[in-house]
């Protein structure tokens, strides 16, 4: 729900699932207990029915009925448009935006909240789906709208319709729009983030400084800057109030030391990758196996200027590894034709991305053995852990794949046809991802790791890969975690996952555990 300014009334969002498909999650271990029951939208099937709704703060009368006039429904066009992607309500009134299926369209609306009628002030349409970024649809103080979109290959900012921000940069998000100025993150190198500031007046100023991924908020007259970098212990914030700098507060909950990692870009694709090596420099001169660590997928990023998000990559350097880490095509921060490489695949340029940066990094370190590689990876990055073992042989040698999507009809609509299709209209895209094709290539150790409480990708996906491989006759190995969701809650189970996972790869590439 979304609050009226002058506290008078909220927007308020109905969800209806009822018509979505059950599905069950069940505990093996627990003979008594009678499965989750849970709705989920699978690609290609039904979507949830939403509804908007402008509801008054006069209560209900004592029977619990509500009063004339209390609720008010937003209408607009829900079968052409079905998604709702983004709301909110300031002092001109609310603002929407819907979507359609094939999210190639995207409309904003205004909403009389007295009649729930709706009216069309901008649109945006694409041959290919359509993202749509937080911090949209927003105005103005003058009313001017404010918009996100893809013009020549960037994502550009735009007020009332007209580019402000140059090709150069990509915007990643609006942070605040408050009075006749917007504050947003950007990229001019896909690695860092920093915070940006336009306005009329001034034009585009950048509020951050020094390489690592920044992060802005602002109420009233105070700026809230967050920095993050290779160089930083820690987080450290910066405030500002009044266009004056008021201080620095240390953050001491992460002490970190500075992961040995360099940053670089391979290949003629200019691939961000992270090499991570061991800090003893004994254990560094090698020769040393190769670990690859990808995530690989739309929405994420792996490879960025701070020291946190390589902290179990320098753990697993620590015990013996050069880790290696890919942002290949599909990645955030390149533009809309390197999203839009993985359209309708997936599969193969994602997978063609890790690879191809290994000629890079064998000539920058020539200790590492090329000769003895595993790749392991969570969620999309088990998926392409899964695939990079059954069609790369040549190259991967050991996997561990933890809750990979190994069907994507078997995801959710939205995220799954963003990038597929509709799986009735391309079937073919569908069929190429699906891991279970490719089972009878198996020739490499394949160890697969699930959740049974996985709500998002359900624990069938592992399980349906290990039967098709069980039909080809291929030995692999299944590690079922009791009541893990799709992230790992338990820090036990986390902490001693990675220690099995340890234990496999170094068996699969026949390294001595240490006394």
């Amino acid at each position: 729900f979304w609050w009226a300014p002058d506290g008078s009334a909220l927007l308020v969002a109905r969800v209806d699932n009822s018509m979505l498909p059950l599905t069950y999650l069940a505990d093996p271990s627990a003979e008594r207990e009678p499965p989750r029951q849970l709705r989920y939208p699978f690609a290609g099937g039904p979507n949830a029915e939403v509804t908007l709704h402008v509801v008054g703060l006069d209560g209900t009368v004592p029977d619990g009925t509500v009063p004339d006039g209390a609720v008010t429904e937003v209408a607009w066009d829900r079968d052409a448009f079905e998604y709702l992607v983004a709301a909110g309500w300031d002092d001109r009134g609310p603002l929407i935006a819907v979507q359609n299926r094939a999210q190639t369209e995207v409309r904003l609306l205004t909403v009389d909240p007295a009649t729930g009628a709706t009216a069309e002030v901008f649109t945006d349409k694409a041959d290919s789906p359509l993202s749509v970024p937080a911090g949209i649809p927003a105005r103005l103080a003058g009313g001017e709208l404010i918009w996100l979109a893809d013009v020549e290959d960037a994502r550009r900012l735009l007020v009332a319709g007209v580019p402000v921000t140059p090709t150069s940069l990509q915007v990643r998000e609006i942070v605040d729009s408050s009075g006749d100025s917007v504050l947003f993150h950007a990229s001019t190198e896909p690695t860092e983030i920093h915070v940006y500031e336009w306005s009329a007046a001034t034009g585009i100023r950048q509020l951050s400084a020094g390489s690592g991924v920044h992060a802005g908020v602002r109420g009233g007259d105070t700026l809230v800057l967050t920095s993050r970098g290779l160089e930083i212990d820690g987080v450290r914030t910066v405030v500002a109030s009044a266009g004056r700098a008021d201080g620095e507060i240390a953050c001491l909950a992460l002490p970190t030391d500075r992961p040995r990692v360099e940053i670089f870009s391979a290949g003629t694709r200019q691939i961000r990758t992270a090499v991570i090596l061991p800090r003893d420099p004994v254990l560094a001169a090698g020769p040393l196996p190769v670990l690859f660590a990808p995530y690989g997928g739309p929405g994420a990023q792996e490879v960025m200027q701070y020291r946190d998000g390589y902290r179990m990559s320098q753990w697993f350097a620590d015990q013996g590894f050069a880790v290696v880490t890919a942002d290949g095509r599909g990645t955030p921060a390149r533009g809309k034709a390197w999203r839009d490489a993985i359209w309708l695949d997936k599969a193969g340029p994602a997978l063609d991305d890790q690879v191809a940066v290994i000629d890079d990094v064998r000539q920058r370190y020539p200790q590492l053995d090329f000769g003895r590689v595993a790749i392991h990876g969570w969620s999309f990055g088990g998926f392409l852990a899964a695939l990079a073992v059954l069609r790369r042989p040549d190259v991967f040698h050991v996997a561990v794949a933890g809750a990979p999507v190994t069907d994507f009809r078997m995801y959710d609509t939205h995220w799954a046809e963003r990038y597929l299709g509709h799986p009735g209209e391309h079937a073919e895209a569908y069929d190429r991802c699906m891991l279970m094709r490719d089972a009878p290539n198996l020739q490499r150790p394949l160890l697969l790791v699930h959740g049974l409480a996985d709500d998002n990708v359900l624990p069938a996906h592992t399980f349906r890969l290990s039967e098709a491989l069980t039909a080809a006759g291929k030995l692999h190995g299944v590690l079922p975690l009791r009541g893990t969701s799709h992230m790992i809650s338990l820090p036990q189970v986390a902490v001693n996952l990675r220690l099995v996972e340890l234990e496999f790869i170094r068996n699969a590439l026949g390294i001595d555990t240490p006394a």
